[in-house]
């Protein structure tokens, strides 16, 4: 879903950064930077969804490794596999909707905190500058986001 559909802006209004799993590797981080420096973006958003596909293969990935998964793929199930591992081997590991859902919120929190914490420049931006770095699902069962990390309490 294009973020401009989901937040109600034309083309052009957002500066939009698409990669699957929102996984946050260098060039996401120096893209977020270059908006937040280049052009005074106030507010980042990680926005993943339901069902998300980079984290179902990296769940599939978890539970027998495959041999034949490209480089490239297994690069971004390499970023996720971190966020997500640990909750395997929980009781939602039995609960499959469950652990698949728990999974996309984990990552979504883990790609929000690195770019909370893994740059200087945002770093900065964040103390300075009133920089807001968020997480959030959107559903594509109901269409609705769910703002759950980084928010401020009002």
């Amino acid at each position: 879903m294009p973020a401009e559909i989901v937040f109600d802006q034309g083309l052009g209004d957002l500066f939009v950064i698409r990669v699957a799993g929102n996984i946050v590797a260098p060039s996401q981080v120096g893209s977020v930077e270059f908006a937040a420096e280049r052009y005074g973006t106030r507010l980042v958003v990680v926005l993943g969804h339901s069902n998300c596909g980079a984290i179902l293969a990296t769940l599939e990935e978890l539970k027998r490794r495959t041999e034949d998964q490209s480089q490239n793929l297994r690069s971004i199930v390499d970023r996720i596999r971190p966020a997500i591992e640990a909750l395997t081997l929980t009781p939602l590991a039995e609960q499959p909707e469950e652990l698949v859902r728990a999974a996309v919120r984990a990552n979504i929190r883990t790609s929000a905190d690195h770019l909370r914490h893994g740059s200087a420049v945002l770093e900065q931006l964040i103390e300075r500058d009133g920089l807001l770095v968020v997480g959030a699902e959107y559903s594509l069962e109901t269409g609705l986001v769910d703002f759950f990390d980084g928010v401020p309490r009002a």
